[in-house]
């Protein structure tokens, strides 16, 4: 497990652009952290590097946004999915070209990728540090890129 630390959210921006120049634009990340930790804030951040150019907000109460750029990012929130056993659909999501995050992704751990970047964020003060952890070779090689 790598941590890094962010001062300031220029140092958050970084980071979320590093890790998506070492995604090549394909991959699975998963945020957890408590609320306000900036979980939102990165994936602002990774859209940017993407070429979103709509604003990224939090998907709380439609679950998934899709945002269109030069490569697509899938944003899920399954804050209100604890305890949910229904197939919602996302195995079509996790398939596609693109970046999915999933925030409070320990809600949905049975029915996400196996192969992922776990990224816990901890706020200590006004720092915010994330714990990266990859769960696969190609995202071992990743966490140790960062």
């Amino acid at each position: 497990m790598k941590e890094i630390k962010a001062r300031t959210i220029e140092d958050t921006n970084k980071l979320a652009e590093k890790i998506a120049m070492l995604l090549n634009g394909n991959g699975c990340i998963c945020l957890s952290g408590d609320l306000g930790a900036g979980k939102t804030t990165f994936t602002k951040a990774l859209g940017k590097v993407l070429g979103i150019e709509e604003v990224i907000t939090s998907p709380t109460f439609n679950i998934l946004k899709i945002y269109e750029g030069k490569h697509n990012l899938y944003h899920i929130d399954a804050y209100r999915l604890e305890g949910l056993k229904q197939d919602l659909g996302f195995e079509e999501v996790f398939e596609e070209d693109g970046i999915c995050v999933i925030e409070w992704y320990e809600f949905v751990k049975d029915i996400i990728p196996q192969q992922r970047l776990e990224i816990e964020i901890v706020l200590d003060g006004e720092i915010r540090v994330f714990k990266i952890h990859g769960t696969s070779s190609r995202y071992v090689e990743i966490e140790g890129e960062i």
